[in-house]
């Protein structure tokens, strides 16, 4: 037919050169051209308002804009939030010019940079390579590639879901080895409930409960293991059983030692974002704005990990599905996940069987959660995530691996 028109939905750099190439563009022109297909909305906070009326003016000037207050038009406001609005193109024409600008412009651009480069280099596969130096195993994460699964191995007797099941080492050895059979990528063995309500337990509780299960099946999988605590000596003992990952639900901010561990044995850590505590996180949570309050817990933790001696590319990040959140709060987080992705590290998210998906569904009982958690796996795993937290390994691993194969993150 000719001409036929059409709108093409383009959402990274790769897929505008691959479009561009397919016309026949001169080869030449397929980068110059492919920075002008994407569009994206940048927002900042609290900018001060002679910096706000400077970014204005700038991205005026090179073809974008800025969506600034009304009260910073007329003077009467001393901050505001801002929204930029351009083309990648725009914003690298926006950085060299704010780099050359007094106040903290130089370190805006710097920032925006940062982010722009971490959006677009997303979708590039990444390794994390790391072992456990006690049992001598070697593991390679592939980031990318397609989406890792993490099976849940709870051997607390009152987990929400599957609380009691597994708590003897035998039962766990059989379900740890019936994940790996069905597809898990990592197993997730934690030995404290952390439910909304729920009541610490004792480290020595916490240490019968774990490490004798870790043992049992350090030795019985091929798979790296991961320990969900936010104690310290429960991480270290757990991986000098034969845990290779750092699971902690508090962002390393529960136990000041954490972050000196997981440096110690380098081993890569998940750093999860809550509000407050499993016993009173659920006491009427709120944000200013819960995507952009997240990533500025994000960027403190990262950078407390960092300068704490943790690996920079050994950090994994879990936006806290339900720790914290209202309903509403956590589908906004499934919606807005890749919105993550500016901050350069792979995203874990585990929404399986939990209490908003029963909300949704109007379902009380976890057992009965299966179908609205397999549709929270497919749409985290379109919307950017790299691991899925979940008791259903098989079943949520076909529906990860059928988007995998939707968004090409695996070869057909």
């Amino acid at each position: 037919m000719k001409y036929n028109p059409r709108i093409k939905l383009i959402n990274n750099l790769s897929s505008a050169e691959k479009e561009i190439e397919k016309i026949g563009a001169d080869p030449y022109s397929v980068k110059i051209m492919a920075s002008k297909m994407i569009h994206s909305c940048i927002k900042m906070t609290f900018v001060e308002a002679k910096i706000a009326h400077i970014i204005k003016q700038e991205m005026l000037a090179i073809g974008g804009d800025a969506a600034v207050s009304r009260g910073i038009l007329d003077f009467t406001d001393k901050n505001t939030d801002v929204i930029l609005m351009g083309t990648h193109k725009q914003y690298k024409r926006l950085i060299k010019r704010l780099k050359k600008q007094p106040f903290d412009l130089s370190k805006i651009g710097e920032d925006i940079e940062t982010i722009l480069n971490n959006f677009e280099n997303n979708n590039k596969i990444k390794n994390i390579k790391f072992k456990n130096s006690i049992k001598n195993k070697n593991y390679n994460l592939k980031i990318g590639e397609g989406t890792l699964i993490m099976g849940i191995l709870n051997v607390s007797p009152d987990s929400f879901y599957d609380g009691g099941r597994y708590d003897e080492p035998e039962k766990a050895v059989e379900r740890a080895k019936q994940m790996v059979s069905c597809g898990a990528d990592i197993i997730d063995v934690g030995g404290e409930s952390t439910r909304p309500g729920s009541d610490p337990v004792s480290l020595k509780e916490e240490l019968n409960r774990t490490i004798p299960v870790i043992e049992a099946i350090s030795s019985e999988i091929d798979v790296p293991i991961s320990i969900d605590t936010y104690k310290s000596e429960v991480a270290e003992k757990a991986i000098q059983a034969g845990a290779s990952i750092i699971n902690d639900i508090s962002g390393l901010g529960f136990d000041e030692k954490m972050a000196e561990v997981a440096a110690e044995y380098d081993v890569p850590v998940v750093i999860m974002h809550i509000r407050g505590t499993p016993g009173d996180m659920q006491k009427n949570p709120q944000y200013d704005d819960v995507i952009s309050d997240i990533l500025a817990f994000f960027r403190d933790r990262i950078k407390f990990a960092i300068d704490s001696g943790i690996d920079e590319n050994k950090i994994i990040i879990d936006p806290g599905i339900g720790f914290g959140k209202t309903v509403e709060h956590n589908l906004e987080i499934i919606k807005k996940l890749r919105e993550f992705k500016i901050l350069g590290k792979p995203i874990l998210i585990g929404t399986s069987r939990k209490s908003f998906i029963g909300a949704a569904l109007k379902q009380e009982n976890p057992g009965d959660r299966l179908e609205g958690t397999l549709a929270t796996v497919a749409a985290s795993v379109m919307n950017g995530a790299d691991i899925v937290r979940v008791h259903d390994v098989k079943e949520c691993g076909m529906a990860a691996g059928m988007i995998d194969a939707i968004v090409n993150k695996q070869q057909i």
